[in-house]
């Protein structure tokens, strides 16, 4: 039980997330009119692999090495089976959560993603949009599309945090922070699993990087601090520029006793994502952070890594009562949520399935993504006895 970390339910319009299953029979059956983006989010990959470039479809869906830590994340959630108890629900269920003082209408949030334009030209601008208008919490990547203000603008009021890649000019770390705060983002979320890039061979058989044609790096290309260490302004020499990102994105060098260094300038939450074992946990509440997200980057930085899921009991066990735990890493369903909530997450970020809404649809293709996983997780747990996501726990599940 998540207790006090939970808050009261809000959604859009107002309505139930369960009222999208009725809404989608009511326009097929009166109106012959049908989803043109699959509801079967198990599909989705399939469906906009079709669409998608193959430089696009390689970054987006392909992992590292031979794609088994991505496999391994999706097998540890057929491991895991939901176990129903009945007349246990009610007409009205509760998934409001609070996540380190975000509001949402669930423990669901858009997980960090760079170079969303490689799936629909409007990127980020597009997800964020969608996100506001249900009110999911987004999460803008350090080498995203557009740009903080862009987003910012795009995004409104809604709830934002903000991914960091620890750049190793320090001048550009404090300005992505203040130009993060300064653009009403609440929490920071520092990647500490892609220090350097994982060996991704979907890419390398392209020889495709797209940060070198300066795709995905906009938040540096906008950057005062970034722009002063350039002999030439970026419209005059993109390659210069792109040279001048691969300097300071590879930061292997990264370590714990920095971290101190990052609470000195960012007076808001900071959570730590790439979390795997009991002992990073404890180092990172020891470093005095607040939240963590167990997470193996769905797959795309270590071939052979263990599952995040087969990760998360035990993180909960060790430091769920003293931190914010979130969780990644092959949350595809409405169904994959409950069971990561089921195990102690607080929360679960969504990836790769919002994307493939966004290169199938845009805007309208990321909301139908998000309404369809709310609605699914909606129906799962309310079908199996809970009366809202925070009576989701261990006993919810059992080994397959």
């Amino acid at each position: 039980m998540r207790g006090s970390k939970w808050g009261r339910p809000y959604y859009g319009g107002g309505m139930n997330f369960s009222d999208h299953q009725i809404g989608i029979y009511a326009q097929g059956m009166f109106t012959d009119q049908r989803p043109e983006i699959t509801t079967n989010l198990a599909k989705l990959e399939e469906q906009a692999a079709a669409t998608l470039t193959p430089e696009a479809l390689g970054y987006i869906v392909a992992s590292a090495g031979s794609g088994s830590t991505a496999q391994a994340n999706r097998d540890a959630f057929d491991s895991w089976r939901i176990a129903p108890r009945m007349l246990r629900s009610a007409a009205e269920r509760d998934h409001g959560a609070t996540i380190l003082g975000t509001q949402a209408p669930a423990p669901l949030m858009i997980a960090p993603v760079g170079i969303q334009t490689l799936a629909h030209p409007d990127g980020e601008l597009a997800t964020v949009r969608a996100a506001a208008a249900l009110g999911v919490p987004y999460i803008h990547s350090t080498q995203a599309s557009h740009s903080f203000e862009q987003v910012a603008e795009a995004g409104g009021d809604s709830p934002r945090w903000y991914q960091l890649y620890w750049p190793t000019d320090e001048s550009v770390l404090l300005s992505f922070l203040a130009r993060a705060k300064d653009t009403g983002f609440t929490t920071l979320v520092l990647t500490l699993d892609t220090t350097l890039l994982g060996w991704r061979p979907a890419d390398l058989d392209r020889g495709y990087l797209p940060f070198l044609a300066n795709l995905g790096i906009e938040n540096y290309l906008s950057d005062p601090a970034f722009q002063a260490g350039l002999e030439q302004p970026v419209d005059a020499n993109p390659i210069a520029a792109a040279m001048h990102w691969a300097q300071m994105f590879p930061n292997p060098g990264l370590n714990w006793s920095q971290l101190a260094f990052l609470r000195q300038h960012w007076d808001g939450p900071i959570v730590l994502k790439g979390i795997c074992t009991v002992g990073d946990a404890r180092s990172a509440l020891e470093h005095g952070v607040d939240g963590i997200v167990v997470s193996n980057h769905g797959g795309r930085q270590i071939d052979g890594a263990r599952a995040s899921l087969d990760a998360l009991p035990d993180i909960v066990d060790a430091v769920g009562d003293r931190l914010t735990v979130l969780f990644d890493s092959g949350v595809r369903t409405g169904a994959d949520m409950a069971k990561a909530l089921a195990l102690g997450a607080d929360a679960v970020l969504l990836g790769r399935p919002f994307l493939y809404g966004l290169a199938l649809g845009g805007q309208a293709g990321v909301e139908h993504v998000l309404r369809c996983i709310l609605a699914e997780f909606d129906l799962v747990t309310s079908l199996s006895g809970h009366t809202g996501a925070a009576e989701l726990g261990r006993e919810s599940v059992v080994r397959a």
